[in-house]
């Protein structure tokens, strides 16, 4: 999962340049994430990672931390 998170960070590192995301932190609640970003992501991490994000899957939950992240794409690849 390392790696996983590494490639997460790295996507979102290009758009929050002056921060340093902890892997617990929330990006929306700091403010980082509007939804054509929140819309970039999802495309990122179906590209990435190969999944399908549904229309269910859209949950902010789901992408608001890297951790988050990490879990969504867990139960999604099972």
């Amino acid at each position: 999962m390392d790696d996983v998170k590494v490639r997460i960070k790295e996507f979102l590192d290009r758009y929050l340049k002056k921060h340093e995301l902890q892997d617990s932190d929330d990006i929306f609640s700091l403010g980082y994430v509007n939804s054509l970003f929140a819309m970039q992501l999802v495309m990122f991490l179906e590209k990435e990672f190969g999944i399908q994000v549904d229309n269910k899957d859209l949950d902010m939950n789901n992408f608001k931390s890297i951790n988050a992240i990490c879990e969504f794409l867990e139960r999604k690849a099972s």
